[in-house]
């Protein structure tokens, strides 16, 4: 196991295109063919926490909030992030960082949070990414199977659980070589009809140069015709928050105590009225304030997430509960699933690497 598959292991689950554009998640300090001896996973890169790592053997730090998020002008000893940096190279350590496209990702930090609520039938609370395009070529019916081969070999034709998916349609090509052309079929300077296949299958995004690379190598044509149309389909796989349920009705006191005692919350801040019953409740781990809309639409009786500014609160007067419990507290648990997806991986590759949650508290916010 080495860094790099580290990498190829997020990027299965949570890819780093689904992050936020300014967000900068990946492979923060560190080499990607270094084997890994040890994982330790935090919220966190702190300096308390780094030394841990290299007191329990342990040469990959994977937090969730990046070390390096802005751009970085200098690395010296006089800040924490330039003695962070420090101690991580010359520990020979690692620093992975899965941050917003572990938010936005099914099973991510916000599936995280609800199922340590308790929290039945999860679905995303926001899906506003349109992550797919489609791929289309023509060629002779010979050609077709090695080129459909070679598309979803890159990448191309995955539906949900389906693989290899196509549709492919009889019709009939024209062309005209000039000069300096070498038709595959028919002469240079003639008219050419040919009886062709048109080949569609769906892409990921991020797939696409793969894709028609492939498609393009794998083409008897001189000139492969290739078209890629954008789609405007919304991925189930992606998205925003969740929308869940309680087993049961519950009144809101009863329910926000919950939640306090569950996450560990030193405090909560909340608006509403106390004696409501909640059932429906919309989470978002982290800073979710944005999405107070879509949970007032999809008619949540609560919003839980973090980091909610004092007009967003009476934004959701009279309309929706809205619970602010805390930054770290709302995100925390997402590490506990990150740690037990890496260890499955680790367990059915048969690669011995102890899978470790820091002991070093990373939360710098007290309550009194």
């Amino acid at each position: 196991m080495t860094v790099g598959d580290i990498h190829r292991f997020f990027e299965c689950w949570a890819p780093r295109d689904i992050a936020w554009e300014k967000d900068n998640p990946g492979l923060q300090v560190g080499d990607p063919g270094a084997r890994v001896r040890g994982i330790l996973i935090a919220l966190d890169a702190t300096e308390r926490v780094v030394a841990e790592a290299a007191r329990r053997g342990a040469n990959l730090l994977l937090t969730h909030h990046p070390l390096l998020f802005r751009p970085v002008r200098t690395v010296t000893t006089g800040d924490a992030q330039g003695r962070i940096v420090r101690a991580l190279i010359r520990g020979g350590m690692n620093l992975y960082s899965a941050h917003t496209n572990l938010d936005f990702t099914r099973g991510g930090t916000s599936f995280a949070l609800g199922e340590r609520l308790g929290l039945r039938s999860m679905e995303f609370l926001s899906t506003p990414y349109r992550l797919s395009a489609k791929v289309v070529t023509f060629a002779p019916a010979p050609a077709i199977p090695s080129i459909a081969a070679a598309m979803t070999e890159a990448g191309a034709g995955v539906i949900g659980n389906y693989n290899d998916c196509s549709f492919r349609a009889a019709g009939t090509g024209t062309f005209r070589g000039n000069s300096a052309s070498r038709p595959a079929i028919g002469k240079r300077g003639r008219l050419e009809q040919v009886d062709e296949v048109r080949l569609e299958m769906i892409v990921a995004r991020r797939d696409i140069a793969g894709v028609v690379a492939a498609l393009k190598k794998a083409h008897p044509y001189e000139e492969p015709p290739c078209d890629v149309y954008p789609l405007e389909n919304t991925s189930g796989a992606y998205g925003m928050g969740v929308l869940g349920t309680l087993p049961r009705s519950m009144p809101l006191r009863s329910f926000l105590a919950s939640v306090k005692k569950r996450l560990g919350c030193g405090a909560l801040r909340w608006s509403g009225t106390t004696g409501a019953a909640v059932r429906t409740i919309a989470l978002c781990g982290g800073g979710g304030a944005e999405l107070l809309e879509e949970a007032v639409r999809r008619e949540a009786d609560v919003f839980v997430t973090a980091d909610v500014s004092y007009h967003r609160f009476h934004d959701a007067e009279g309309r929706i509960v809205l619970v602010d419990a805390g930054h770290f507290e709302t995100e925390y648990p997402v590490l506990a699933t990150v740690a037990a997806r890496l260890r499955e991986t680790l367990r059915s590759e048969r690669t011995p690497v102890p899978v470790m949650m820091a002991r070093s508290s990373t939360n710098p916010v007290a309550y009194m």
